[in-house]
């Protein structure tokens, strides 16, 4: 194994290029980029219906409630271990500050792929969160340091000797949608949602825009109107029509 394979936790032949990998985990975190707090997945799912995007990683949830991440993706793809070794790697050392891990481990139940080392070091580190289309471990140790993951379940058995680091920092995709390192990762207690890079600050505005309908349905009810009256009145059943054939 070569030594850039080693240091990066991949299996030989797999190995990505350190320096390129810290690149385009950074292209967003080194620029400013809009981060608003006052919206939820929903929302954003909801701007991404009106104009035809995927984005919604099915089956993946919040292993605690309460916990909000957004920030640019930092991919790892695991595959199983064959007779060419390979391990769980080390790719944490390249995650940047606020970026999200994002671990596609093909949906696997049957043995994790994050536990307590790494929730204590992503914390002290300063990354935004873990999502994982797989399972974790050491629920207690995220717990106590309030470092938050979101994945498909929780499972104690180790993958060590069962899954090994293929990619790092390549497009990834889950439940039909392909996610690509510096894409946006927003995920709080609904789930998790991806937006493309390039329609970060197309989605905001969109999403922003049914809130302020939503909100003007509920004030229009609490003012006397039926629900079918207030729907009708702020259009709210073309909120998610598609508007873009992207």
């Amino acid at each position: 194994m070569s030594d850039t394979a080693a240091g990066s936790g991949l299996a030989a032949g797999h190995a990505t290029d350190r320096s390129a990998a810290l690149a385009a985990a950074g292209r967003l975190t080194d620029e400013a980029f809009e981060t608003p707090t006052e919206l939820s997945t929903a929302s954003i799912s909801d701007a991404l219906d009106s104009l035809g995007l995927p984005g919604s990683l099915h089956g993946i949830g919040a292993l605690r409630r309460g916990g909000r991440i957004v920030g640019p993706v930092f991919t790892v793809t695991y595959e199983p271990v064959d007779a060419t070794g390979g391990t769980v790697g080390d790719f944490l050392d390249d995650v940047p500050v606020g970026a999200v891990i994002l671990i596609d481990n093909a949906g696997r139940t049957d043995c994790t792929v994050w536990g307590g080392i790494m929730s204590e070091v992503a914390h002290d580190r300063g990354v935004a969160g873990t999502v994982i289309n797989g399972t974790c471990r050491d629920v207690a140790v995220a717990t106590a340091l309030g470092y938050p993951i979101w994945s498909v379940s929780r499972f104690m058995r180790t993958g060590k000797d069962r899954v090994r680091v293929a990619a790092v920092q390549t497009s990834v995709t889950i439940d039909q949608v392909v996610v690509r390192p510096g894409d946006i990762l927003v995920a709080d207690d609904d789930g998790a949602v991806v937006v493309p890079a390039a329609r970060w600050d197309e989605i905001v505005d969109i999403a922003r825009h049914i809130d302020r309908v939503e909100e003007a349905i509920v004030e229009t009810v609490r003012s006397g109107a039926t629900l079918a009256e207030a729907r009708a009145r702020h259009g709210y059943h073309a909120l998610q029509t598609r508007k873009d054939p992207s």
